[in-house]
């Protein structure tokens, strides 16, 4: 690392090491403690090119969060093979172990909705659309009917799954199967509600 701390970079790498930095840090701190002077000293670079690249300490979390965000996404994209409920637990599964070996980037996620950058919220709440998109295309696929309540319900499902997984995947030593079992019962018993 510190080679590359020296080693003079083009924009576009700087600008991508200082994000992977930022993302990195949040194994071990929350998001809010992610300043400017730690990443600063963390890439051997000055406070004032932090602030060329980002704008603001706000700047930085945002380009943070997001990064973090496309990453998980990434990591738990459904399999298109599988069909609907293999599929959905596939991905739970894989959620579960993106919990585990992320702890601190998934926490600064899911907590990131209750950051006071507006920007911040808006990358964290696009996450949990997709990933409640996701859950919608399950249950269609298989037959249930599109409603506005079915939408509601499994949004809010999302947002219960990151509870959960913060209690569970992140709090506890419960197997990865029982928790994604606990997450596939839970969320058909959602989509009964609303039939």
């Amino acid at each position: 690392m510190e080679a590359d701390r020296r080693t003079r970079l083009a924009p576009d790498e700087r600008r991508a090491q200082l994000v992977a930095l930022g993302v990195a840090s949040l194994a071990d701190r929350p998001l809010e403690a992610l300043t400017i002077e730690y990443l600063s000293a963390q890439a051997g670079v000055s406070r004032g090119l932090l602030f060329y690249y980002f704008g603001s300490k706000q700047g930085l979390h945002r380009e943070v969060v997001s990064t973090a965000r496309d990453s998980m996404l990434h990591a738990t994209e459904p399999a298109g093979h599988f069909p609907p409920l293999s599929r959905l637990h596939d991905t739970l599964t894989r959620i579960v172990q993106f919990v585990r070996d992320h702890r601190g980037t998934f926490f600064s996620l899911v907590r990131g909705a209750a950051s006071g950058d507006r920007e911040v919220r808006e990358v964290v709440e696009q996450a949990r659309a997709v990933q409640a998109e996701r859950v919608i295309a399950v249950f269609l696929e298989m037959g249930v009917a599109d409603s506005e309540m079915l939408r509601i319900a499994l949004r809010a499902w999302v947002a219960f799954a990151e509870q959960t997984l913060v209690d569970s995947a992140l709090n506890t030593e419960m197997s990865s199967e029982e928790i994604v079992s606990f997450l596939e019962r839970s969320v058909k018993a959602v989509t009964q509600a609303v039939r």
